[in-house]
């Protein structure tokens, strides 16, 4: 069977990529493939049977059906939930390429789909001349982006996607995610970011108050035909 990824970025942070990266893996799952979900950097551990872990990651491996280790799923857990470079450096880690593409290949042995979150948006830094793109590119998989919904997110949406041609990198299509159920023009802003992101629409997500849940994902194509 062919095996498929794909990168999971954003506009920004807390749009949402967690809760689409395990609809994409429910979705994937539903259609008989083996999934497992990766997020190669994560800021912010949390106590869980004993061992600390990142909450993202927990519901990442929850929607896999492929069991892997967190150390895999993981690579790079941070314990303060601020900017990673920043976690880093006060831990001492320098946060490198090499043991998530290490780690990606390993998940991509075990699974026929792996869906790889990113952390933030597409240009966090990961530390003085390394950053989120930079990893994006030498993984070098088809990009999904999920445009936050709420006023701003045209212009935030226009420039993820300019950063991630100017990378090289396929933007595969865009997700909508209502973050912002109160959002005005709901409708006419997915008409111009239809118009001038220059990527389909592969789904819309309605707002779901506490974002845990992986929802239903309704996608106006074969997800598997754009990857």
């Amino acid at each position: 069977m062919k095996k498929y990824a794909c990168f999971v970025t954003g506009t920004d942070t807390e749009v949402g990529k967690t809760f689409l990266s395990c609809a994409l893996l429910t979705h994937f799952a539903s259609r008989g493939l083996e999934v497992v979900g990766m997020k190669p950097v994560a800021a912010g551990l949390i106590e869980h049977n004993g061992d600390l872990v990142n909450e993202d990651v927990l519901r990442l491996m929850g929607a896999s059906t492929v069991p892997a280790s967190p150390a895999l799923v993981n690579p790079f857990g941070l314990k303060a939930p601020i900017a990673p470079h920043i976690a880093a450096a006060e831990e001492g880690i320098e946060l490198s390429a090499a043991p998530i593409l290490r780690a990606f290949a390993q998940l991509r042995e075990l699974a026929d789909m792996v869906v790889v979150e990113g952390v933030g948006g597409f240009r966090v830094p990961l530390g003085a001349s390394y950053d989120t793109a930079d990893l994006a590119a030498d993984l070098g998989l088809p990009i999904i982006l999920v445009v936050g919904m709420k006023l701003g997110c045209i212009n935030h949406a226009l420039l993820t996607a300019a950063a991630i041609r100017a990378r090289g990198l396929t933007l595969a299509g865009w997700i909508a995610n209502r973050i912002d159920p109160g959002m005005l023009r709901f409708d006419e802003n997915i008409s111009a970011l239809q118009h001038h992101l220059g990527a389909p629409l592969l789904a819309t997500l309605p707002h779901v108050a506490d974002g845990h849940s992986p929802g239903t994902l309704n996608p106006t194509c074969d997800l598997l035909d754009r990857l």
